[in-house]
């Protein structure tokens, strides 16, 4: 059908260049005097770009943004969007305080109308990601990078517009409900600045329908419908329909906005997984972080492409857009690309009863923002909220934000990611639509089969309830390479023989309702140093700077893509110094050939991994061949490897296989596990002071930890040397010693 022309005064104009920052609090400064105590920049900015992913501290603090602005000629109303200022931020003109906001990952609008004069205005932003106890997040495993570090936008309306202070929302909310073929879309606007008149709301759905309502009361409501309906359906078909409002004054456009939505049913079934209309559609995919090595947070447009097209290329059905809201634009990304999205707000790790307000405000704008995208299907209450205790005043806090959620959305699911640590029978377990646990089996405690039993023990004693994996991953270092991966030695290796077993165990669990590695790219986060790089968390699947994708992220894209390929694994451990190596291929074909110097040397047939045993003698071309897919590596025969490639705090595990500890026969040692050596009185005393000591070297996160049943009952099975490699950093003295104090216990 044919649309009236779009015709509205609304004018949108980026403003990112010509900003002042200076690295203090300057409320009542000129853009001189700003720049003056700082320089000259353009948005997007952080101030941690240098120290935010360098390890130790980063400056937390105040800092301000100055930036002149005139109105546009003609201009009724003026509006200035910030899509994002980490964590909290005052804004001025000329002085005046106009507005505070806190919460560092979603949009806000101020009004600047009434200061704006014929000259230009200066617009002073105070930005402050200090430390407090009322603003989530404040104690979380990545770096809260200060700064306007997306976009600003001026905003020029007319006196009677739709609502821009509705917690930052499009002005235009569009519900779809389907019933067989067709959809029924419910759309609603408010309106500002109606006095009298007829104004009315033209609402449009592009090439299907147009209906117009009066404005009563500041509000226009209408439901349209859509005839034959075509669905969106993930990667099959992301189709998207575009809804508009115009806002009409006599005949007269004076407002217009539009969105995109998708018309997409859903549910979870505790022993069928994700069903996307009616289908089973399996989540499964990765968590995302939005900082790049080089960028911080005040990522570009390129970024973001990068990280969609990395997602795709695994075939990944799912992505978890974690810790916090993320850019507008990236949601309209996996809209695009039909991605089924995990949104959140970032209450995480401990919670801060001084911050139960901040968690309601940032979740109403995560919803009210983004409630439209198509891909976006639960809203995500909190991450790991339990480190420090499950009291009622946590459950009653998640049970108003899971009300709220409810409010506001009766169409999405609510969920949670579990620590852990969290008892499977405390009521935040059941309190969402759904949830998922973060398990990390096979890096921080026990072994990666125990990811299996743990799962499988949940599904077993509560067939009724869906459970998901919200994280899981280890940590590699691209530098640190191996012949002989073990836990905890940061190499790339170890991460991929992980999640081999991971994606094999998710395969064999269809009702894991969502699985989601943890994480898509390294990332930032001050606070670490270890494996070898300060101030990173290396448990991508690519590096921090998405140059290079880890042998891990072949082992998804063996699994979850279409388009053929090969890739050999290991080509940084170039330098080898075993007569026989293993040669690891990865590739979603179901065999594969390898040649040697040209020479063919076997055909393996299989799924994901290929493993061949190749001599070597001198420097080799090695090739995998999987149907009209190659990939060439050289490997080097040497005497002994760079000393560089071994992580130098893996010196223990090294130590304990060179010079094994006594074991005598009838008497304890760090050989046996913990649950044998807890059957004798002094051992149990012992192996408890050993626990709290590991403990309390990890800092206050560390200390005071109740494990649960089922969770000690897999640390118990650990032998005692397995638990101090875990650990690290354990002076070999001190291993000697407590051997020596085990030997004197009989068994």
């Amino acid at each position: 059908m044919t649309q009236p022309p779009l015709s509205s005064p609304r004018r949108t104009t980026l403003i990112l260049d010509e900003w002042a920052f200076a690295p203090e609090a300057l409320p009542n400064a000129s853009w001189d005097e700003v720049a003056a105590a700082g320089a000259a920049v353009d948005l997007p900015h952080t101030w941690n770009l240098a120290d935010g992913a360098a390890g130790g501290g980063y400056r937390r603090g105040r800092s301000t943004y100055a930036r002149r602005v005139t109105a546009d000629i003609g201009a009724i109303e003026t509006w200035l969007e910030f899509a994002g200022a980490n964590s909290s931020a005052e804004v001025y003109v000329d002085g005046h305080l106009l507005s505070r906001h806190h919460g560092g990952y979603s949009t806000f609008r101020v009004n600047v109308t009434e200061h704006l004069v014929q000259d230009a205005a200066t617009v002073v932003v105070v930005v402050d990601n200090a430390a407090n106890e009322t603003v989530y997040p404040q104690q979380a495993d990545f770096t809260f990078y200060g700064g306007i570090y997306r976009e600003v936008r001026q905003i020029t309306v007319g006196a009677t517009h739709f609502a821009l202070d509705a917690d930052g929302g499009p002005g235009l909310t569009v519900t779809p409900q389907l019933t067989g073929e067709h959809a029924l879309v419910s759309m609603s606007a408010a309106v500002s600045g109606v006095a009298g008149g007829e104004a009315s709301v033209r609402f449009i759905i592009d090439g299907e329908t147009c209906v117009s309502v009066p404005v009563v009361d500041g509000a226009a409501r209408a439901d349209l419908t859509i005839e034959q309906v075509r669905r969106w359906h993930g990667l099959r078909d992301p189709h998207l329909y575009t809804a508009r409002a115009e806002l009409v004054d006599g005949d007269v456009v004076v407002d217009a906005v539009e969105l995109r939505f998708g018309c997409r049913e859903f549910a979870v079934d505790p022993q069928r997984g994700f069903l996307l209309n009616g289908e089973e559609y399996a989540l499964r995919g990765v968590s995302r972080h939005q900082d790049f090595e080089g960028a911080g947070n005040a990522i570009t447009e390129e970024m973001k492409q990068t990280d969609l097209a990395l997602i795709r290329e695994i075939g990944a059905t799912t992505v978890r857009l974690a810790h916090y809201q993320h850019d507008q634009r990236f949601y309209d990304l996996c809209d695009e690309a039909g991605l089924v999205v995990w949104a959140e707000i970032p209450q995480i790790t401990v919670f801060l009863p001084g911050a139960v307000d901040n968690a309601r405000d940032q979740l109403t704008e995560l919803i009210v923002q983004n409630r439209h995208h198509a891909s976006i299907v639960c809203w995500g209450l909190s991450n790991e909220i339990t480190l420090a205790g499950a009291g009622d005043d946590v459950v009653a806090a998640h049970r108003d934000l899971n009300d709220l959620a409810h409010r506001l959305d009766p169409t999405r699911l609510t969920a949670m990611a579990n620590l852990f640590l969290l008892e499977t029978d405390h009521p935040l377990v059941t309190l969402p639509d759904v949830m998922s646990y973060n398990l990390y089996f096979g890096w921080y405690v026990g072994e990666a089969p125990d990811n299996d039993t743990w799962l499988d023990d949940f599904h077993t004693a509560y067939p009724d309830i869906a459970i998901g994996l919200s994280e899981y991953g280890a940590d590699a270092n691209t530098q640190y390479q191996t012949a002989d991966p073990a836990k905890g030695d940061y190499t790339e290796s170890y991460q991929a023989l992980y999640h081999e077993h991971m994606v094999g165990m998710i395969e064999e669990r269809p009702w894991l309702w969502a699985t989601h590695v943890w994480n898509l790219a390294d990332f930032g986060s001050a606070g670490r140093d270890e494996g070898g790089v300060a101030g990173r968390n290396q448990k991508g699947l690519v590096t921090f700077d998405r140059s290079l994708k880890k042998d891990a992220f072949y082992v998804y894209k063996a699994a979850w893509a279409t388009e053929p390929f090969v890739h050999v694994a290991g080509r940084r451990r170039a330098e080898r110094a075993e007569d026989v190596s293993e040669v690891v291929v990865y590739s979603n074909q179901t065999e594969v050939t390898l040649l040697v110097d040209g020479a063919e040397v076997g055909t393996v047939s299989g799924a994901r991994a290929f493993r061949f045993d190749v001599p070597l003698t001198g420097e080799h071309e090695i090739t995998a061949r999987a149907g009209e897919e190659t990939d060439t590596v050289v490997l080097r025969k040497v005497d002994e490897v760079p000393a560089a490639s071994i992580m130098p705090t893996t010196t223990i595990a090294n130590w304990f296989d060179e010079a094994p500890l006594p074991a005598p026969e009838g008497f304890f040692s760090i050989n046996d596990t913990l649950a044998d050596i807890k059957q004798s009185e002094e051992g149990a005393r012992l192996i408890g002071a050993v626990l709290e000591a590991l403990a309390t070297s990890r800092g206050e996160v560390g200390r005071g930890v109740e494990i649960p049943p089922a969770m000690q009952a897999i640390v118990d099975r650990m032998s005692l040397e397995k638990l101090i490699k875990q650990a690290g950093s354990v002076p070999v003295e001190q291993v000697a010693a407590l051997n020596a104090q085990l030997n004197l216990i009989a068994k």
